[in-house]
């Protein structure tokens, strides 16, 4: 394991916004004191981009809108030639404290367990490298606050990457690394990091941010600063890359001090730390991790009602990657709970997680437009969430 110290600085004495163009080495000179200094954009100042109305909830179900116009769709790429497994979390025990990384092929007949936690153990939030030959996750519990994994496609040479701070450092109190998301040249490993003292009335840690590191656990850099300014404001969590890696769409859930209170929605920032732009409407309360298709015409997420994390009624979107165009997939309104999606490798169906009022969650598939919904076969366990599919086939 390679551990990569953050550095300090002198406190900046007056605010400035990065440069266009600056790129990962100007980020990599704001990462200091773990976001003890001012932000370079503040969350008072954070705008929707787009000058185009987002339908509400209700306009999307009733006038769901998939055209694809101009360039709203965004530069096409070209999809992967094969499917290969997808890979989510799945409960060991009844009482959903454990939890462990698998991997299923698409018609559900062929299942392997990958990781192996130990009691009281939660692996989740895997993520494909591009290449199908390893995943990344996160770990907590035991003697893990939160750590960045990545194991082979077969489940072994597992490997810890990080923490980024050494043991005791006051700038690191509370410190977790979760939902890793690979970029698709394979060089860096997006991920959400939380630190600082935690609000005891709220649970609120103080700070939450996006960061990147290279998969061998070096190079950690800083590319968001939405609560720098807003101590326990809210988090961000959940990065996807879009397929040309020049950009990340992310989840941020405000806290009931942030603006606006108990809000969910996505951002979208370039890879580079700039163009910070709010993509989904907070009524719409988008949650989760969301995806884009392989061609990066659309982005497909979750919301959420207000209320209990798991409370029924949200359903799975997509929309464009300027904010236009949402379109519901799911029917509405649902006594379903509905969990993270992820297009196949050839943009053709969809994987997400559902589950029935008070009931575990399972995988399903889907096809892109929404039709076609199926339960991936296999005995009904203790929960089953956060698919990523990807490239890799069964081991033989």
């Amino acid at each position: 394991m390679t551990r990569t110290r953050l550095s300090r600085t002198t406190p900046a004495t007056a605010r400035t916004r990065p440069h266009a163009g600056a790129g990962l080495l100007l980020v990599g000179a704001l990462l200091t004191g773990c976001g003890a200094q001012p932000g370079e954009i503040p969350l008072s100042e954070i705008r929707a981009e787009s000058p185009s109305p987002t339908p509400t909830v209700e306009a999307a179900v009733a006038n769901g809108d998939g055209a694809v116009v101009g360039a709203a769709a965004g530069t096409p790429t070209a999809p992967p030639a094969h499917n290969g497994l997808i890979a989510g979390r799945a409960f060991l025990d009844q009482n959903r404290l454990t939890s462990a990384i698998f991997a299923v092929t698409a018609d559900g007949t062929t299942r392997q367990q990958l990781t192996q936690p130990t009691d009281l153990t939660r692996d989740d939030h895997p993520t494909w490298s591009p290449d199908g030959t390893a995943l990344a996750f996160d770990r907590t519990g035991g003697d893990s606050p939160g750590r960045i994994w990545t194991t082979g496609s077969d489940g072994g040479n597992a490997r810890l990457l990080g923490p980024l701070c050494e043991a005791g450092a006051p700038d690191c109190v509370n410190e977790t690394e979760t939902s890793p998301a690979w970029s698709p040249d394979g060089k860096l490993i997006a991920f959400t990091r939380s630190w600082g003292s935690a609000d005891p009335a709220s649970e609120q840690i103080q700070y939450s941010d996006l960061f990147v590191i290279a998969p061998d656990g070096t190079g950690a850099q800083r590319l968001t600063f939405l609560t720098n300014d807003t101590p326990y404001s809210g988090a961000v969590t959940d990065p996807s890359w879009s397929p040309d890696g020049k950009q990340l769409v992310f989840s941020y859930r405000t806290s009931a001090t942030g603006q606006p209170a108990n809000g969910r929605s996505l951002y979208i920032v370039n890879a580079d730390g700039t163009g910070l732009r709010r993509l989904t409407p907070w009524e719409l309360r988008a949650g989760e991790r969301a995806d884009w298709s392989p061609d990066g015409s659309r982005i497909v997420f979750t919301t959420y009602p207000a209320g209990s994390d798991h409370a029924p009624g949200g359903g799975i979107y997509t929309v464009h990657p300027d904010g236009t165009a949402v379109e519901a997939l799911t029917p509405g309104p649902s006594d379903i709970t509905y969990g993270a999606a992820s297009y196949s490798p050839d943009g053709t169906a969809i994987a997400f997680d559902q589950a029935p009022a008070g009931g575990a969650s399972e995988l399903y598939t889907m096809r892109a437009d929404g039709s076609t919904v199926t339960r991936l076969a296999g005995a009904p366990g203790h929960g089953e969430s956060s698919p990523s599919w990807g490239t890799a086939q069964p081991s033989s």
